[in-house]
């Protein structure tokens, strides 16, 4: 999951210069375009954050959306040839929301080491360091232009937000994962999870028609959860899908956990948490469940169409808590 993203609450919070190109563009949550001769007051207009010529090591720092470990950061210079930095280094720390990530004495953590980058490219580089953060830093080694800047990583929640209350244990900002689904042709499931409301049609999940409908044909898609939790609640909302919306849901839940071996390929989903039911088009429709120490769910959608979120409510178990307090110690 990209942390950084503007679809989760990431915000590009100060950059050292924006003169081409504004600094909002580095966390668009859309792949970046250049339409070639298009000029405005800056110049040519550009899909990424771009300095003027001739400054020596720009920057730009990210609030990620929600904190985490980072596995990976694409610096991805798509579109800038000849404008593109020499290298960069990116730097990551943790500092409450209000904090200023400009000031001299924040502890900066070096999590990419100074490297090239190459021009209308992704430069993707592997993150080794299993501590938590919040903010990252892109430090270049000269003036150009980024396209956009991701920061791939697993979300750390704070076991001190879970405890008592009921949570959406699905929702990505709470460390839900689609971890698989059976087909994503006209848009990726992992839609599905976003904590926003859908805004159109392409906003969710659908899959291609079938052609080989018969009683049980279904199209299915699995949600992991960052800890086992008792449901409470689940949520089918089919906002936008008007005359493509899938006509049955079921959903089913698992109590396991995957190998590493085969991941969640073998995973048995046997607890019914909510029957194969009908429901509406274009509407958010919400029932109340009662399946205990679930880990994850296989949303089952008869026999294809679209979904736009889903959303699963519950307490975490207890085993849970120790769980994410463990995983909160350790990436301290």
């Amino acid at each position: 999951m990209d942390l950084a993203s503007r679809a989760i609450g990431g915000r590009v919070v100060a950059a050292s210069d924006e003169s081409f190109g504004v600094k909002e563009h580095l966390i668009d949550v859309g792949e970046p375009a250049f339409v070639p001769g298009t000029y405005d007051m800056r110049g040519e207009v550009v899909d990424g954050w771009e300095t003027r010529r001739h400054a020596d090591a720009d920057w730009a720092i990210v609030r990620l959306g929600v904190g985490g470990r980072l596995s990976a950061i694409d610096v991805d210079t798509r579109f800038f040839a000849g404008n593109h930095p020499t290298g960069c280094r990116v730097d990551a720390c943790v500092l409450d929301v209000v904090a200023d990530p400009t000031d001299g004495g924040v502890d900066w953590t070096t999590i990419v080491a100074p490297t090239a980058l190459k021009p209308n490219s992704h430069n993707i580089f592997a993150v080794d360091d299993r501590r938590r953060y919040t903010h990252v830093r892109l430090q270049l080694e000269s003036d150009g232009g980024v396209a956009r800047l991701r920061a791939y990583g697993e979300v750390i929640p704070d076991p001190a937000l879970w405890a008592g209350v009921t949570v959406e244990v699905s929702g990505v900002e709470q460390g839900g994962r689609v971890e698989w689904s059976s087909d994503s042709f006209y848009s990726d499931a992992r839609a599905l999870i976003s904590g926003d409301r859908p805004r159109n049609m392409g906003d969710g999940w659908e899959t291609r028609r079938r052609r080989d409908i018969g009683p049980e044909s279904h199209d299915a898609v699995m949600i992991s959860f960052a800890v086992p939790a008792h449901l409470q609640r689940v949520e089918i909302d089919t906002s936008r899908f008007v005359f493509n919306a899938s006509p049955e849901v079921a959903v089913l839940g698992s109590r396991a956990r995957p190998c590493g071996e085969h991941g969640w390929a073998l995973v048995s989903f046997d607890v019914e948490v909510l029957a194969r039911t009908r429901i509406a088009p274009d509407a958010r429709q919400v029932f109340v469940v009662d399946a205990a120490d679930i880990t994850a769910l296989r949303v089952q959608a008869y026999p294809d169409g679209g979904i736009a979120r889903v959303r699963a409510f519950g307490r975490p178990t207890d085993r849970g808590i120790a769980l994410l307090q463990s995983m909160w110690e350790a990436s301290g």
